[in-house]
């Protein structure tokens, strides 16, 4: 599952040379990235500053340098270095590979510290990332303001458009209700088996979400769906 609307990430160099997205890791050139925060449209849009200080907070925490975590998570150390300073965007893909190198909740690098009582998230408020193409976007529905291990999302999927997800944290499990629309759900299993299940408006699926997935729209209209996110571990 990804999330909000496509901001274009152009490869630049830093000083040294290096290039803050798709430079070589290990000698192989970091594959594409398809998804990225949105320019901020209202006051608190931009997480820049909040998933940068979240990334240096988490990396100290567990003694790890910018190359150490540049090996685990396979980002170059340069796009690592301009995240933690608040002057990159990371796409969700990124985001996604960080955390589970550090072995945190994807909500972990994106909440504000501070915690509240009640919480209105306003629609027009709301954090949102889209898929290159814009085919398919996700909008979070929860506060980014403290640990959590459940998350809950509103996925929009355009008409027959696939969306790839890859696998999560081991014991990550998806709760999904397609309230709109037809869906194919297809989960890759360890030993090249392909499970296959198809859900109509109303129907619900539970399924370990550890794997590689696929959510397919086999209907005519934009299949609209609720998915509740919940991790193995407490998150920190």
């Amino acid at each position: 599952m990804k999330s909000v609307r496509e901001s274009s990430t152009k490869k630049k160099k830093d000083a040294s040379g290096d290039e803050r997205a798709g430079a070589p890791v290990n000698g192989k050139p970091e594959a594409k990235e398809e998804w990225a925060y949105p320019p901020a449209a209202t006051e608190g849009s931009d997480l820049a500053p909040i998933v940068g200080a979240n990334l240096r907070r988490l990396r100290m925490r567990r003694g790890l340098s910018l190359e150490k975590l540049s090996q685990r998570s396979g980002v170059s150390r340069a796009m690592l270095g301009q995240i933690e300073l608040g002057q990159s965007a990371p796409t969700i893909n990124v985001l996604w590979k960080i955390a589970r190198a550090l072995d945190v909740t994807f909500a972990t690098l994106i909440q504000a510290r501070e915690a509240g009582g009640t919480t209105v998230l306003r629609k027009e408020n709301a954090k949102v990332l889209t898929s290159h193409g814009g085919t398919f976007s996700s909008r979070a529905l929860f506060p980014f303001d403290g640990p959590r291990r459940a998350e809950f999302y509103e996925l929009r999927l355009a008409a027959k458009a696939t969306e790839a997800a890859d696998a999560h944290a081991p014991g990550t499990v998806e709760n999904l209700v397609v309230v709109e629309g037809q869906l194919e759900i297809v989960v890759d299993r360890p030993g090249g088996h392909t499970e296959s299940h198809r859900l109509e408006t109303g129907d619900a699926i539970v399924f370990e979400a550890d794997v590689p997935h696929s959510y397919v729209n086999v209907g005519g209209k934009e299949c609209i769906m609720y998915l509740v996110m919940t991790y193995a571990e407490e998150p920190e």
